[in-house]
């Protein structure tokens, strides 16, 4: 019989059902051993009332996961997908859903990701997670190195873009449901480049959202979705728009892996360099706002005022929302505007326009990110942990 294997995730849905939401990357190197006590004397007894720049810089350097995903990593270059001690892991192992082209039947069979109907989707998935983990490094240059990075790829495949200039001006359009009060299409679309986040709909809205994508952002877990429809389509607007997306799960790879064939486009994942980049800076933003609102913290040991912190925004789990790396991609390949829009909330508007989240993920700290947006505007020069030798462009936020 003529048996074939549907796209994945169409195959991995029986697999991966319980594949984490949280928006997560791991990170190799570049981390300083969580041992608080070395930072108070001998007593250990500093208060986070002490706290200051160098000890907040230190702090975001922390990765607290760091050998958990490590050894993660190891198992799935191995071949081992399957992990029960995970509570945020595969639920069924190793069982595929694959479909008889002239029935159009589908049925469960076993799976061995190393045998030969699978083999080359594998070998795949371990060169390009390998070549992501292998970049995990500290290295505070890397926004002058996102025009190569991300916009030289998406260039070759428009024989009339130019790859030697930066966009002359760039919109990131987020999907906070106060966008659709702005009218603000027109000017969104007047823009070079427009960045929409997440497939968030544009039909229907248009005066709001604009009608103009020229590059898709997603986090991973958008993509792991969309690879389980046939031909692995995650083309909202249309299917000459690249898509740029950064990785939330390592185990997404087999979706990248998988969908990257099929795309007419550029898919295009993000350097685990600014992906590590951009976590330190949220996670700084993070706790110097945790410290600031906190009058309590004060009177706490710093022990006690981390544990707080880690209790507030989901430990392990700590991340960067989709909207902050796309506003930092704009940074480093637009030239003169970079324009954010539908990025803010309010009790009368939805936390997105196109879906039914009523509440911000922990994981995210979305307020911490808002003094991200307004440094970039008004004082870029104080944002930590990149380069002094890049400037950053203007920065203008629509309400």
């Amino acid at each position: 019989m003529n048996w074939r294997v549907k796209p994945l995730f169409g195959m991995l849905l029986l697999v991966v059902v319980a594949v984490t939401l949280s928006c997560r990357v791991t990170f190799r190197s570049g981390f300083i051993p969580f041992q608080l006590q070395n930072d108070g004397g001998a007593s250990g007894k500093m208060s986070a009332a002490e706290l200051n720049e160098t000890l907040l810089l230190k702090y975001a350097a922390v990765d607290l996961a760091e050998e958990q995903w490590k050894q993660e990593i190891e198992q799935q270059m191995a071949g081992n997908f399957y992990n029960p001690g995970r509570k945020r892991t595969f639920l069924s192992p190793g069982r595929y859903v694959v479909r008889d082209v002239r029935s159009k039947s589908y049925r469960v069979i076993p799976v061995n990701i190393q045998s030969p109907e699978f083999y080359q989707l594998w070998m795949g998935f371990r060169k390009n997670l390998h070549g992501w983990w292998q970049n995990m490094r500290f290295e505070p240059d890397i926004m002058s190195g996102l025009v190569n990075l991300v916009k030289v790829p998406i260039d070759r495949n428009d024989s009339q873009a130019s790859t030697e200039r930066r966009y002359s001006s760039c919109a990131v359009v987020g999907s906070s449901g106060i966008l659709l009060q702005s009218g603000n299409g027109e000017l969104i679309d007047s823009h070079e480049m427009v960045i929409q986040l997440n497939n968030a709909r544009t039909g229907g809205v248009e005066r709001h959202v604009g009608s103009k994508t020229t590059l898709s952002f997603l986090n991973s877990h958008i993509l792991h979705s969309c690879a389980a429809k046939e031909g692995c389509s995650c083309h909202p607007y249309g299917e000459n728009v690249p898509i740029v997306e950064y990785i939330c799960q390592p185990i997404h790879f087999l979706d990248y892996t998988q969908c990257k064939s099929s795309h007419k486009t550029p898919l295009v994942v993000t350097d685990a360099r600014f992906d590590l980049l951009c976590a330190r800076i949220v996670k700084y933003y993070s706790l110097k706002r945790f410290a600031e609102e906190e009058e309590a913290a004060k009177a706490k040991s710093l022990d006690q005022w981390l544990a707080d912190w880690r209790s507030a925004h989901d430990s392990y789990y700590f991340h960067y929302s989709s909207g902050m790396q796309a506003v930092m991609l704009a940074v480093g390949i637009c030239d003169k505007v970079i324009s954010i829009f539908g990025f803010g909330k309010s009790k009368s508007a939805k936390h997105h326009y196109d879906t039914n989240q009523k509440a911000e993920l922990r994981c995210h700290d979305y307020e911490a990110e808002y003094d991200l947006y307004h440094d970039l505007v008004d004082r870029p020069e104080v944002i930590p942990f990149v380069s002094d030798k890049f400037k950053f462009p203007p920065v203008v936020i629509y309400q």
